[in-house]
């Protein structure tokens, strides 16, 4: 089994697990592939460790912690993320009742949607995929325009109407779910694909492109964000999946945004590359930006956020300090169990 639990709630997860521990108790061999380090320790008896394509080690996870299941995979000591104290600031970007309608019969169409996030604030939005996550992130970038220019604003202006290059103008960023065609461009260089977003950032002259300040530009991404790769002129496409993420996501932190959404940040990502990237997050936000983080993995949104609010069938629920709220609760309002007409618990 491969990632089997990466669509489910909690609830359906301590249900998948009870099924798999009847059917190990009965006889069945099961192989289980997870890059959930507690889901290994909670299910499996025995744990293989590989690491860059070599046997590691064989352990049994129940006397493992997850730190020390990390280090095996990583070769070091696992980085921990660390919050920083801050206080967030005035409204940067809203969603006043946000309405978009499904985009064709296996899309979903966005209701009634009202969300308030802060300068300085990490808010998150979990949900199991297909219940309008890509929607809504389309609704908000720029990509599916608004039928009313106020229902999406950035720092009081309505921008509802506004085209995706307007929107960056004007200071909002976003690293999408799919890196390869949305987040760059397979066959282009490192450097070529800078350009795309952050040409805003010195790199035009007199309408001509300085190819110096874009080869120092995907350098600092390149080694701000530990991105294993051959050099800025490498393809995208030659990159493993977490290394390109952590370029797009360097890419966009160095445009200095004002507000930034980002979609599954470290999905298929080590967790080495996963703890780095969530990390500058949490310190791009203390910088004072605001941050809408949109995964499917609690366990991430539970570990970086400040609130919480869930996405099913295109409705989103009430948000939540992440301190107030519980696995359990986010994942009954998941299944769609949630208040539907319960006011925003805006951030103070």
């Amino acid at each position: 089994m491969d990632e089997p639990t990466s669509v489910l709630t909690p609830q359906a997860v301590d249900q998948l697990f009870e099924t798999l521990r009847k059917l190990s108790s009965e006889g069945t061999a099961i192989m289980f592939v997870s890059h959930k380090l507690d889901e290994i320790r909670r299910l499996c008896h025995r744990a293989t460790i590989f690491r860059g394509g070599k046997w590691v080690a064989e352990v049994d996870p129940r006397k493992e912690t997850e730190e020390s299941l990390a280090a095996l995979m990583i070769g070091r000591e696992f980085p921990r993320t660390q919050r920083r104290e801050h206080a967030p600031g005035a409204a940067a970007l809203e969603l006043v009742n946000l309405s978009v309608p499904a985009d064709g019969p296996f899309g979903t169409a966005l209701k009634g949607i009202n969300l308030e996030l802060h300068s300085g604030e990490i808010l998150g939005v979990a949900g199991v995929s297909g219940n309008g996550q890509a929607e809504l992130l389309e609704a908000i970038t720029g990509e599916q325009a608004s039928s009313d220019s106020g229902m999406v604003r950035l720092l009081g202006q309505p921008i509802g109407r506004l085209g995706a290059a307007e929107r960056r103008r004007l200071g909002l960023v976003n690293v999408p779910e799919e890196r390869l065609g949305r987040g760059a461009v397979p066959p282009m260089s490192l450097i070529e694909n800078t350009l795309l977003t952050a040409h805003r950032q010195g790199m035009l002259q007199h309408g001509l492109v300085s190819q110096a300040r874009a080869i120092a530009y995907a350098k600092a991404c390149i080694e701000g964000f530990d991105v294993r790769c051959s050099g800025a002129a490498a393809k995208a496409q030659s990159l493993s999946g977490g290394n390109l993420q952590k370029f797009i996501v360097g890419r966009e932190i160095r445009q200095l945004p004002r507000a930034m959404v980002v979609a599954q940040p470290t999905w298929g990502v080590d967790v080495a590359a996963s703890a780095l990237i969530r990390q500058q997050i949490i310190d791009l936000a203390v910088r004072g930006v605001a941050v809408l983080v949109i995964s499917e993995d609690l366990g991430e949104i539970l570990e970086m956020c400040d609130r919480v609010a869930v996405i099913a069938a295109g409705r989103l629920s009430p948000s939540k300090w992440v301190s107030d709220t519980s696995a359990e609760e986010i994942g009954r309002w998941m299944a769609g169990m949630f208040p539907q007409d319960a006011p925003e618990l805006a951030a103070a």
